[in-house]
């Protein structure tokens, strides 16, 4: 008798896990396109949203990945192993995209800044990008490593997920904080507030694996932690000299 009934129970937390991961997914997705609503959709809906080409072509990758990512965790969640596993090379050409055109965005906007008077200020702040991107990248070349351990991939994943979120939410903080007539990149600072939101659902992710499994992964207490690390880093080092100099190259080349 209790062999029966633990053999449902097992399959009934199975069941419940995997679905949180579809909606978490979803959440991600739901946080990059709202955030987005007051800088990009209603200007762009108006016809004022004057931006690099290249600006449209990254949030296209970057939206569509999130959209992908939903798709994935619907296809494990559902049961469809096998087809989940099939597309799964499109997550990764997204992410190689995503790796690229974040890249490419984010000298754009150094070079924009430097361009108005604001060199020093988009030394500065170019760091904020480019160390979001590669945590993401560093996160996602992990998750497809690990694919053949699905606690690990799956949890991976929604962590290289929720990495790339505080650049939405920040858009929330600009619209609502920033002074008015504002331009140009704000203090490295100003983008830690935006990241602790975001990592608030790192936390979610923390107090499900609490309630389903006893204890946190690994994953989330590690990598949570190491994100969080690298954006209050991210302030000392942007003063640098050998940010300064590294930053001042990459505008050297993109001139």
């Amino acid at each position: 008798m209790t062999t029966m009934t633990a053999a449902p129970s097992r399959m009934a937390a199975r069941t419940g896990a995997t679905q949180f991961y579809f909606y978490m997914s979803l959440c991600c997705a739901a946080v990059a396109f709202v955030s987005f609503v007051p800088t990009y959709w209603l200007p762009m809906k108006a016809g004022t949203l004057k931006v690099n080409p290249i600006v449209h072509v990254h949030g296209a990758v970057f939206f569509g990945w999130s959209v992908f990512l939903v798709l994935q965790t619907w296809l494990a969640s559902s049961g469809r192993i096998a087809r989940h596993r099939s597309v799964g090379l499109i997550g990764v050409s997204f992410a190689t995209a995503m790796t690229i055109f974040g890249t490419l965005v984010a000298i754009n906007g150094l070079k924009e800044a430097a361009a108005i008077g604001m060199r020093d200020e988009a030394i500065a702040f170019v760091i904020v990008p480019l160390s979001t991107i590669a945590f993401f990248a560093v996160v996602f070349t992990l998750a497809i490593a690990n694919v053949r351990q699905p606690e690990l991939h799956k949890r991976l994943m929604l962590l290289a997920a929720i990495s790339i979120l505080d650049a939405p939410i920040a858009r929330w903080f600009l619209t609502f904080l920033a002074p008015p007539g504002a331009v140009g990149p704000p203090p490295v600072a100003a983008a830690i507030p935006p990241a602790v939101v975001a990592y608030l659902l790192v936390v979610a992710a923390m107090v499900f694996d609490w309630r389903t499994r006893g204890r946190p992964h690994a994953v989330y207490a590690i990598g949570g932690s190491a994100l969080l690390l690298l954006n209050l880093l991210n302030v000392p080092i942007s003063a640098s000299h050998p940010w300064h100099a590294f930053a001042s190259g990459l505008l050297a080349l993109a001139q």
